[in-house]
Protein backbone atom coordinates (compact mmCIF):
# COMPACT_ATOMS: atom_id res chain seq x y z
CA UNK A 1 0.00 0.00 0.00
CA UNK A 2 1.47 3.44 -0.91
CA UNK A 3 1.86 5.80 1.57
CA UNK A 4 2.09 9.94 1.56
CA UNK A 5 6.01 9.72 1.73
CA UNK A 6 5.91 7.35 -1.02
CA UNK A 7 3.97 10.36 -3.11
CA UNK A 8 6.17 12.93 -1.93
CA UNK A 9 8.95 10.52 -3.37
CA UNK A 10 7.32 10.27 -6.41
CA UNK A 11 7.07 14.29 -6.98
CA UNK A 12 10.42 14.43 -6.12
CA UNK A 13 11.44 11.87 -8.97
CA UNK A 14 9.08 13.55 -11.14
CA UNK A 15 10.46 16.92 -10.82
CA UNK A 16 14.34 15.97 -10.74
CA UNK A 17 14.75 16.46 -7.36
CA UNK A 18 13.09 19.88 -7.07
CA UNK A 19 10.85 18.60 -3.30
CA UNK A 20 11.36 20.04 0.11
CA UNK A 21 12.58 17.63 1.79
CA UNK A 22 12.99 19.40 5.52
CA UNK A 23 12.41 22.40 6.88
CA UNK A 24 16.15 23.32 6.38
CA UNK A 25 15.11 23.10 3.05
CA UNK A 26 12.59 26.15 3.24
CA UNK A 27 14.98 28.77 5.46
CA UNK A 28 18.52 27.71 4.42
CA UNK A 29 18.15 29.06 0.75
CA UNK A 30 19.45 25.54 -0.71
CA UNK A 31 16.52 24.71 -2.66
CA UNK A 32 15.74 27.67 -5.56
CA UNK A 33 12.64 26.48 -5.90
CA UNK A 34 11.17 27.78 -2.56
CA UNK A 35 10.41 30.97 -3.88
CA UNK A 36 8.98 34.07 -1.73
CA UNK A 37 5.98 36.17 -3.73
CA UNK A 38 5.38 39.42 -2.71
CA UNK A 39 3.38 42.18 -4.96
CA UNK A 40 3.71 43.88 -1.61
CA UNK A 41 0.51 43.86 -0.27
CA UNK A 42 0.40 43.54 3.03
CA UNK A 43 0.04 40.28 4.90
CA UNK A 44 -0.41 38.61 1.55
CA UNK A 45 3.23 37.16 1.08
CA UNK A 46 3.63 33.76 -0.28
CA UNK A 47 6.40 31.13 0.53
CA UNK A 48 6.74 28.66 -2.04
CA UNK A 49 7.43 24.88 -0.77
CA UNK A 50 7.17 22.40 -3.20
CA UNK A 51 6.75 18.75 -1.49
CA UNK A 52 4.18 17.92 1.19
CA UNK A 53 2.43 20.84 2.41
CA UNK A 54 0.60 19.11 5.15
CA UNK A 55 0.07 15.22 6.06
CA UNK A 56 1.51 12.68 7.92
CA UNK A 57 4.17 10.48 5.77
CA UNK A 58 2.83 7.39 6.57
CA UNK A 59 -0.53 7.76 6.08
CA UNK A 60 -2.03 5.76 3.42
CA UNK A 61 -2.67 6.94 0.03
CA UNK A 62 -5.21 4.95 -2.01
CA UNK A 63 -6.80 7.53 -4.29
CA UNK A 64 -4.97 10.71 -4.96
CA UNK A 65 -6.24 14.14 -6.97
CA UNK A 66 -4.39 16.89 -8.87
CA UNK A 67 -5.63 19.61 -8.88
CA UNK A 68 -4.20 23.61 -10.50
CA UNK A 69 -5.47 25.41 -7.80
CA UNK A 70 -6.67 23.60 -4.04
CA UNK A 71 -10.19 25.46 -3.28
CA UNK A 72 -12.83 24.68 -0.73
CA UNK A 73 -14.72 22.97 -3.03
CA UNK A 74 -11.69 20.26 -3.92
CA UNK A 75 -11.28 19.39 -0.66
CA UNK A 76 -15.16 19.00 0.10
CA UNK A 77 -15.26 16.86 -2.90
CA UNK A 78 -11.76 14.91 -1.85
CA UNK A 79 -13.81 14.39 1.62
CA UNK A 80 -16.92 12.98 -0.24
CA UNK A 81 -15.34 10.46 -3.18
CA UNK A 82 -12.07 8.99 -0.57
CA UNK A 83 -9.41 11.22 -1.67
CA UNK A 84 -6.54 10.48 0.00
CA UNK A 85 -4.39 13.26 -0.98
CA UNK A 86 -4.43 16.01 -3.32
CA UNK A 87 -1.61 17.48 -5.53
CA UNK A 88 -1.59 21.25 -6.23
CA UNK A 89 -0.09 22.52 -8.83
CA UNK A 90 -0.22 26.05 -7.26
CA UNK A 91 1.16 27.01 -3.75
CA UNK A 92 -1.15 26.26 -1.00
CA UNK A 93 -1.48 29.03 1.55
CA UNK A 94 -3.71 28.98 5.32
CA UNK A 95 -7.04 29.91 4.86
CA UNK A 96 -7.03 31.75 1.19
CA UNK A 97 -6.65 28.01 0.07
CA UNK A 98 -8.95 26.13 2.86
CA UNK A 99 -12.18 27.94 3.01
CA UNK A 100 -11.12 30.75 5.07
CA UNK A 101 -10.25 28.08 8.08
CA UNK A 102 -7.05 26.86 9.01
CA UNK A 103 -5.72 24.53 6.91
CA UNK A 104 -4.69 21.26 9.06
CA UNK A 105 -8.52 21.20 11.02
CA UNK A 106 -10.08 21.19 7.57
CA UNK A 107 -7.54 18.57 5.89
CA UNK A 108 -7.62 16.29 9.31
CA UNK A 109 -11.82 16.37 8.83
CA UNK A 110 -11.13 14.07 6.14
CA UNK A 111 -7.96 12.38 6.15
CA UNK A 112 -6.26 14.84 3.51
CA UNK A 113 -2.75 15.27 2.86
CA UNK A 114 -1.59 17.91 0.00
CA UNK A 115 1.17 18.49 -2.01
CA UNK A 116 2.12 21.77 -4.05
CA UNK A 117 4.88 22.26 -7.21
CA UNK A 118 4.48 25.26 -8.97
CA UNK A 119 8.11 26.74 -10.09
CA UNK A 120 9.46 23.08 -9.41
CA UNK A 121 6.90 21.78 -11.96
CA UNK A 122 8.17 24.54 -14.38
CA UNK A 123 10.04 23.98 -17.39
CA UNK A 124 9.95 20.19 -17.20
CA UNK A 125 8.67 19.40 -20.28
CA UNK A 126 7.81 21.12 -23.62
CA UNK A 127 3.84 20.45 -23.63
CA UNK A 128 2.67 23.57 -24.14
CA UNK A 129 4.59 24.95 -25.97
CA UNK A 130 3.87 21.50 -28.12
CA UNK A 131 0.10 22.23 -27.88
CA UNK A 132 0.55 25.76 -29.02
CA UNK A 133 2.16 24.36 -32.40
CA UNK A 134 5.68 24.81 -31.55
CA UNK A 135 9.36 23.76 -30.32
CA UNK A 136 11.00 25.77 -27.74
CA UNK A 137 14.75 25.94 -28.73
CA UNK A 138 14.93 28.29 -25.54
CA UNK A 139 13.18 28.42 -21.82
CA UNK A 140 13.61 30.63 -19.63
CA UNK A 141 11.42 30.26 -16.12
CA UNK A 142 13.14 33.35 -14.84
CA UNK A 143 13.11 35.87 -17.39
CA UNK A 144 14.85 39.11 -16.48
CA UNK A 145 15.67 37.61 -12.86
CA UNK A 146 11.46 37.38 -12.08
CA UNK A 147 11.02 33.86 -10.42
CA UNK A 148 8.15 32.32 -12.37
CA UNK A 149 8.86 35.05 -15.51
CA UNK A 150 8.76 31.90 -18.11
CA UNK A 151 9.63 32.65 -22.06
CA UNK A 152 10.07 30.41 -24.85
CA UNK A 153 11.57 30.91 -27.85
CA UNK A 154 10.43 28.44 -30.60
CA UNK A 155 9.99 27.14 -34.06
CA UNK A 156 6.50 26.54 -35.57
CA UNK A 157 6.25 22.44 -36.46
CA UNK A 158 5.86 21.02 -39.64
CA UNK A 159 2.36 21.47 -39.59
CA UNK A 160 1.88 24.99 -38.30
CA UNK A 161 2.34 27.67 -41.00
CA UNK A 162 -0.07 30.28 -40.41
CA UNK A 163 -1.92 32.01 -37.41
CA UNK A 164 -5.19 30.31 -37.93
CA UNK A 165 -3.34 26.71 -38.03
CA UNK A 166 -2.57 27.59 -33.82
CA UNK A 167 -6.09 28.43 -33.38
CA UNK A 168 -7.38 25.43 -35.05
CA UNK A 169 -4.77 22.94 -33.23
CA UNK A 170 -5.93 24.42 -29.63
CA UNK A 171 -9.70 23.92 -30.77
CA UNK A 172 -8.70 20.21 -31.37
CA UNK A 173 -6.04 19.51 -28.44
CA UNK A 174 -8.47 21.51 -25.94
CA UNK A 175 -11.61 20.13 -26.97
CA UNK A 176 -13.28 23.59 -27.73
CA UNK A 177 -16.17 22.02 -29.13
CA UNK A 178 -17.54 19.79 -26.71
CA UNK A 179 -17.06 23.33 -23.81
CA UNK A 180 -19.53 25.14 -26.23
CA UNK A 181 -21.75 22.23 -26.47
CA UNK A 182 -21.88 22.33 -22.83
CA UNK A 183 -22.59 25.54 -21.99
CA UNK A 184 -25.59 25.57 -24.91
CA UNK A 185 -26.48 23.01 -22.38
CA UNK A 186 -26.46 24.56 -19.24
CA UNK A 187 -28.10 27.60 -20.66
CA UNK A 188 -30.82 25.32 -22.29
CA UNK A 189 -31.10 23.65 -18.60
CA UNK A 190 -31.20 27.08 -17.05
CA UNK A 191 -33.26 28.75 -19.36
CA UNK A 192 -30.56 31.73 -19.01
CA UNK A 193 -28.87 32.61 -22.78
CA UNK A 194 -26.15 34.84 -20.93
CA UNK A 195 -24.61 32.61 -18.58
CA UNK A 196 -20.63 32.53 -19.77
CA UNK A 197 -17.83 30.21 -18.81
CA UNK A 198 -14.35 30.44 -18.44
CA UNK A 199 -13.10 28.27 -21.39
CA UNK A 200 -15.39 29.51 -24.22
CA UNK A 201 -15.07 32.88 -23.29
CA UNK A 202 -11.43 32.81 -23.06
CA UNK A 203 -10.62 30.73 -26.50
CA UNK A 204 -7.78 31.95 -28.70
CA UNK A 205 -7.79 34.94 -30.78
CA UNK A 206 -5.89 36.87 -32.85
CA UNK A 207 -4.72 40.55 -31.72
CA UNK A 208 -2.22 41.89 -34.75
CA UNK A 209 -2.44 39.96 -37.76
CA UNK A 210 -5.26 37.71 -39.34
CA UNK A 211 -5.22 33.73 -39.88
CA UNK A 212 -3.43 33.78 -42.82
CA UNK A 213 0.09 35.31 -41.71
CA UNK A 214 2.55 33.15 -41.97
CA UNK A 215 3.96 31.87 -38.54
CA UNK A 216 7.67 30.64 -38.33
CA UNK A 217 9.43 31.92 -34.67
CA UNK A 218 7.78 32.63 -31.54
CA UNK A 219 8.14 34.54 -28.72
CA UNK A 220 5.84 32.54 -26.33
CA UNK A 221 5.17 34.79 -22.82
CA UNK A 222 2.79 34.53 -19.85
CA UNK A 223 1.48 38.16 -19.17
CA UNK A 224 0.94 37.91 -15.71
CA UNK A 225 4.12 36.69 -14.78
CA UNK A 226 5.49 40.19 -15.08
CA UNK A 227 6.63 40.00 -18.86
CA UNK A 228 7.01 43.53 -19.72
CA UNK A 229 7.00 45.52 -23.34
CA UNK A 230 10.72 46.20 -22.46
CA UNK A 231 11.47 42.56 -21.81
CA UNK A 232 9.58 41.89 -25.71
CA UNK A 233 12.10 44.96 -27.11
CA UNK A 234 15.02 42.42 -25.31
CA UNK A 235 13.84 39.52 -26.37
CA UNK A 236 13.04 40.54 -29.93
CA UNK A 237 16.69 42.28 -30.07
CA UNK A 238 18.32 38.64 -29.12
CA UNK A 239 15.79 36.67 -31.44
CA UNK A 240 15.45 39.01 -34.27
CA UNK A 241 13.96 35.97 -36.32
CA UNK A 242 10.60 36.33 -34.46
CA UNK A 243 7.83 36.86 -36.15
CA UNK A 244 5.05 36.50 -33.49
CA UNK A 245 3.86 36.78 -29.84
CA UNK A 246 2.02 33.89 -28.39
CA UNK A 247 0.68 34.88 -25.54
CA UNK A 248 -0.81 31.91 -22.85
CA UNK A 249 -2.30 30.89 -19.27
CA UNK A 250 -3.30 34.75 -18.92
CA UNK A 251 -4.16 37.16 -21.59
CA UNK A 252 -3.68 40.97 -22.54
CA UNK A 253 -6.45 42.94 -24.07
CA UNK A 254 -6.20 44.62 -27.63
CA UNK A 255 -5.21 48.39 -26.13
CA UNK A 256 -2.51 46.27 -24.01
CA UNK A 257 1.10 48.02 -24.34
CA UNK A 258 2.32 44.66 -24.76
CA UNK A 259 -0.07 44.21 -28.44
CA UNK A 260 1.13 47.89 -28.93
CA UNK A 261 4.88 46.85 -28.81
CA UNK A 262 4.60 43.73 -30.96
CA UNK A 263 2.71 46.03 -34.05
CA UNK A 264 5.60 48.75 -33.58
CA UNK A 265 8.40 45.72 -33.61
CA UNK A 266 6.08 44.25 -36.82
CA UNK A 267 5.11 41.25 -35.06
CA UNK A 268 1.97 39.04 -34.75
CA UNK A 269 0.21 38.60 -32.00
CA UNK A 270 -1.95 35.76 -30.23
CA UNK A 271 -3.69 34.51 -27.74
CA UNK A 272 -3.61 30.87 -26.97
CA UNK A 273 -5.28 28.74 -24.16
CA UNK A 274 -6.04 30.85 -20.66
CA UNK A 275 -5.51 29.27 -17.27
CA UNK A 276 -8.51 27.28 -17.34
CA UNK A 277 -6.74 25.15 -19.61
CA UNK A 278 -3.55 24.42 -17.58
CA UNK A 279 -5.39 21.55 -15.61
CA UNK A 280 -5.18 19.73 -19.20
CA UNK A 281 -1.71 21.47 -20.08
CA UNK A 282 0.25 20.41 -16.61
CA UNK A 283 -2.38 18.80 -14.79
CA UNK A 284 -2.68 16.06 -16.70
CA UNK A 285 0.32 14.79 -17.74
CA UNK A 286 1.62 14.46 -13.88
CA UNK A 287 -1.29 12.96 -12.94
CA UNK A 288 -0.06 10.43 -15.59
CA UNK A 289 2.79 10.09 -14.60
CA UNK A 290 2.17 9.75 -10.91
CA UNK A 291 0.03 7.03 -11.93
CA UNK A 292 2.60 5.03 -13.46
CA UNK A 293 5.17 5.45 -10.67
CA UNK A 294 2.02 4.03 -8.11
CA UNK A 295 0.32 2.03 -10.05
CA UNK A 296 -1.60 1.04 -6.90
CA UNK A 297 -3.41 4.83 -6.27
CA UNK A 298 -6.00 5.41 -7.90
CA UNK A 299 -5.08 8.99 -9.50
CA UNK A 300 -8.34 11.05 -10.73
CA UNK A 301 -8.05 14.77 -11.79
CA UNK A 302 -10.10 17.70 -10.05
CA UNK A 303 -11.47 20.34 -12.73
CA UNK A 304 -13.26 23.12 -11.84
CA UNK A 305 -15.92 24.80 -14.01
CA UNK A 306 -16.10 28.45 -13.80
CA UNK A 307 -19.47 30.26 -14.97
CA UNK A 308 -20.69 33.79 -14.60
CA UNK A 309 -24.73 34.05 -14.72
CA UNK A 310 -26.65 37.44 -13.69
CA UNK A 311 -27.86 37.60 -10.52
CA UNK A 312 -31.45 37.98 -11.43
CA UNK A 313 -31.20 34.12 -12.53
CA UNK A 314 -28.59 32.54 -9.91
CA UNK A 315 -30.02 29.47 -8.58
CA UNK A 316 -33.85 28.41 -8.00
CA UNK A 317 -36.57 31.12 -7.55
CA UNK A 318 -36.97 30.03 -3.76
CA UNK A 319 -33.05 30.96 -3.61
CA UNK A 320 -33.33 34.49 -4.94
CA UNK A 321 -36.17 34.86 -2.81
CA UNK A 322 -33.97 34.25 0.42
CA UNK A 323 -31.14 36.68 -1.74
CA UNK A 324 -33.71 39.00 -1.39
CA UNK A 325 -34.72 38.71 1.99
CA UNK A 326 -31.29 38.20 3.58
CA UNK A 327 -29.94 41.90 1.77
CA UNK A 328 -33.42 43.84 2.35
CA UNK A 329 -33.86 42.77 6.46
CA UNK A 330 -30.09 42.42 7.66
CA UNK A 331 -27.20 43.68 4.94
CA UNK A 332 -28.98 46.56 3.55
CA UNK A 333 -29.79 48.02 7.01
CA UNK A 334 -25.96 47.40 8.04
CA UNK A 335 -25.22 49.69 5.22
CA UNK A 336 -27.28 52.55 6.57
CA UNK A 337 -26.00 52.28 9.83
CA UNK A 338 -22.39 53.58 8.56
CA UNK A 339 -21.42 57.06 7.45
Amino acid sequence: MAKVKDVLDALDKITGGRCVKNIDDIFSGKNQFVVNKTSNIPGKACIETPGLVCGNLEAEVKKLAVTMTLTECNIELAGATGVDAIVAHHPVMEAANSGGVTMRNYLNLYGLSVFELHEAFHGLHPGIAFIHGHKAFRVDIAYGGIPGNILYVGKTLDEVKTLGDILDRLNTFMGLDEEHKMLIAERNSRSCNQIMETNVATGGKILAGNRDNPVNTVIHIFPHTGFTPEHLVKVKCEHPEADTVLASISRVRENSALVAKAKELGMNFIIGNSHAMEILENGLPLAVAIRKLLPDVEVVLFRERITSTPITMAGTPAIREYAENIAERFLLPNAAKVK
